[in-house]
């Protein structure tokens, strides 16, 4: 099978997916922020939760529901700036996701990555109470890291030099 990747681009390949699926599980739990509320832990991301606190009518109080879930509706995220984070959070996640497995294709077809697709994958994945931040929070930050920094100036290097015909 040919590849249109040099060595180094199939480290960037390996390494984009590698970030890719790290920024994307770290997107999908609700852990990136822990507390606690009403004596219970909880946390939570950008469009799920656990342990969160509801309105008991018959007891006519508040009560934590211990399970995680999603929210509602897209109206039920807290506010605006989360809402604006799921939205452009989960594009990055996409993005990377749309480049690493591009590049991943790479792999095994010939012609498919010159230097000026890899530098253009490059820039794409640039682009893209008491309380502590949780793993999931660092998960999506290092993946996004990755990508940007190291994946990056790998991604320069990918393509193979392209042979000029002389017509």
């Amino acid at each position: 099978m040919a590849s249109s990747l040099t060595c180094t681009g199939v480290i960037w390949a390996l390494l984009s997916f590698l970030s890719a699926a790290t920024s994307c599980v770290g997107f999908f739990m609700p852990y990136w922020l822990w507390g606690s509320q009403l004596g219970k832990p909880v946390s939570f991301g950008t469009f799920r939760r656990c342990s969160y606190p509801v309105h008991d009518e018959s007891r006519q109080m508040m009560v934590m529901v211990e399970e995680c879930g999603r929210y509602a509706s897209f109206q039920g995220i807290p506010s605006a700036e989360w809402r604006i984070c799921t939205i452009v959070t989960g594009l990055g996640c996409g993005l990377l996701l749309l480049v690493a497995l591009t590049a991943l294709m790479g792999c095994c077809v010939s012609e498919l990555i010159s230097r000026t697709v890899g530098r253009v994958a490059g820039g794409i994945q640039f682009l893209g109470g008491k309380c502590e931040i949780g793993w999931a929070y660092y998960c999506t930050g290092a993946g996004a890291a990755v990508a940007m920094l190291l994946c990056t100036w790998l991604a320069c290097f990918s393509g193979k030099k392209q042979k000029q015909y002389p017509y």
